[in-house]
């Protein structure tokens, strides 16, 4: 923990793989901060499409380091990173968010008058976004699917920080090793950042959300891989589960559940009565509704409904998936 004499020294650390223009859109929000006492150190983890170019933009208006390293995934890069960081207390976003200008006003401010060794933020789409984007955000976001548990709620959970927005001090990272090098599903960048979190909480360093100081997350993505991110996120939940007994709770079964509601549903709806199919109607219309007047937009209520059951239906495939292969048959590829 810091002494009460030390400031706080930011590093804002961020690996990029083949997507200069995000990187762009990121650097520029991050020169636009009404306090710019930071440091940014960019790790381009191999890709083909270098950023460098981009970060010599912001040279004269930001305090960069650009590293370039072979490719690694996203939780080696960070790591990478924080090696070569100079701050005392480490930030991580992913390239596709955007930072609003208060940010670092927001979280220098908690911080300083309760100190905290970890946090994390939330997430939020921004009035620019396309509408399949902030579809997904929705979804990602909302009460309806699996929203929040995920970052915007300290009600359901113990909150767990994410690496698109998430903060922790350089001794976090000296005493846990930092991000996990395993796999925990198909993906390279799959459930790392929540076991760090479930680590840095046993170890009795301290954990918050600071729900103001959210990010824009762009999640540039379509359906397809967002419904593959999904599932994996599903699959690393129990993988996640056999490093850490105890963190697996009942609301992790949910969307599981929620699968297996729908197919019961629709199978009793064919077979028995058509009014069995009622409550995935009702839920279709509240998801429909609510996106419809959050959003202002009836094509991204339309939109929602379709990613939120990709969401729901995708992550539950996943964690059953995952449970089939860990358990029954004993795979011992992951984790």
């Amino acid at each position: 923990m810091l002494s009460n004499s030390s400031k706080i020294q930011f590093s804002v650390i961020t690996p990029v793989y083949n997507r200069p223009d995000e990187l762009d859109e990121l650097l520029l929000s991050l020169s636009k901060q009404t306090i710019t006492d930071f440091e940014v150190v960019i790790i381009e983890d191999g890709s083909t499409q270098k950023s460098d170019q981009v970060v010599e933009k912001y040279q004269s208006i930001l305090e960069i380091k650009y590293y370039f390293k072979e490719n690694t995934g996203p939780g080696k890069s960070r790591n990478y990173g924080c090696e070569r960081a100079s701050g005392n207390y480490f930030l991580f976003f992913d390239s596709d968010c955007i930072i609003p200008q208060d940010y670092f006003s927001i979280t220098t401010k908690f911080l300083d008058k309760t100190y905290y060794d970890c946090f994390g933020g939330p997430d939020a789409a921004h009035e620019d976004f396309n509408n399949l984007q902030k579809a997904i955000s929705y979804s990602m976001t909302a009460f309806l699917t699996t929203g929040g548990i995920r970052g915007s709620s300290e009600t359901v959970e113990k909150f767990n920080p994410r690496s698109f927005n998430m903060g922790f001090s350089k001794e976090v990272f000296e005493k846990t090793g930092g991000f996990p090098t395993i796999r925990f599903a198909k993906a390279k960048a799959c459930g790392e950042d929540l076991d760090l979190s479930l680590q840095i909480s046993k170890l009795g360093f301290s954990t918050t959300l600071i729900k103001k100081a959210f990010v824009y997350h762009k999640r540039r993505t379509n359906l397809k891989q967002f419904k593959n991110q999904v599932m994996n996120f599903g699959f690393a939940r129990i993988t996640i589960a056999k490093r850490h007994p105890g963190s697996l709770k009942i609301m992790h079964f949910a969307p599981a559940v929620f699968l297996l509601g729908c197919a019961l549903l629709i199978v009793l709806s064919i077979f028995v009565s058509k009014f069995f199919v009622l409550p995935i109607l009702v839920h279709v219309a509240l998801i429909f509704l609510d996106s419809s007047i959050k959003n202002k937009s009836i094509s991204i209520g339309f939109l929602s409904v379709i990613t939120s059951y990709i969401q729901l239906l995708g992550y539950g495939f996943g964690f059953l998936r995952s449970i089939w292969v860990q358990k029954v048959l004993r795979s011992t590829e992951f984790g």
